[in-house]
């Protein structure tokens, strides 16, 4: 059981990543890496989000009606969501401006709906909880992965600090303004997913 337990967390990461491997949740891949500080947020909510709604499923799996599941888990989705965006608001009010409508579109987001009827509708809480942080994580490292990228070579600079020093413009160093345009996400993830079934063979085996 252990062992099960660990992959549930390490799969996500590499070989059933939501992102790369399923293409879940892309759209907000696209959207919201301009920038890393807002792909980190983003990365943070949809984490949370999917773990506690895997749970909270997962505990009232056998009481809720087949018929109407999908709403129930609409609901619980919609609740958690909702307390997510509160608290950015409050908190990070800045960020959860520039994050704008994708914050609310985690309801909509695949990678939530699609563990909730994959796993926490026929799995125990504490394997559905593991299961939605190692989605999560496995989402967030694509999202954290692009925002460095397109931050670091399209603004100079990562978190909003200056990185790239002020001496590399003066000697002609601009930046790529490519990067920050919501093109080169998408050519990003394209990379990213090429790099990693070049190196796992199996994974295109399995289609």
């Amino acid at each position: 059981m252990a062992e099960f337990n660990f992959k549930l967390i390490k799969n996500p990461l590499s070989k059933e990543n939501p992102i790369t491997i399923q293409v879940l949740g892309i759209c907000s891949a696209l959207a919201v890496t301009a920038k890393l500080q807002p792909a980190f947020v983003m990365a943070l909510s949809v984490t949370v989000v999917v773990a506690f709604s895997n749970v909270i499923i997962s505990f009232l799996r056998n009481t809720i009606p087949p018929r109407i599941r999908i709403i129930v888990q609409l609901v619980i989705v919609s609740l958690l969501v909702i307390l997510v965006d509160q608290v950015l608001k409050a908190f990070v009010y800045d960020v959860s401006k520039q994050l704008s409508v994708f914050v609310g579109l985690i309801i909509t987001n695949c990678i939530v709906m699609g563990r909730l009827e994959a796993f926490a509708m026929s799995n125990k809480p504490f394997d559905s909880f593991l299961d939605g942080i190692g989605n999560g994580l496995g989402y967030a490292v694509i999202l954290i992965t692009l925002g460095v990228v397109r931050e670091l070579f399209g603004s100079g600079t990562l978190w909003g600090y200056q990185i790239i020093p002020e001496s590399f413009y003066n000697f002609g160093y601009q930046n790529n303004s490519l990067m920050i345009m919501p093109p080169m996400a998408l050519i990003l993830v394209g990379i990213i997913i090429w790099v990693q079934r070049a190196r796992n063979k199996e994974l295109c085996e399995k289609e």
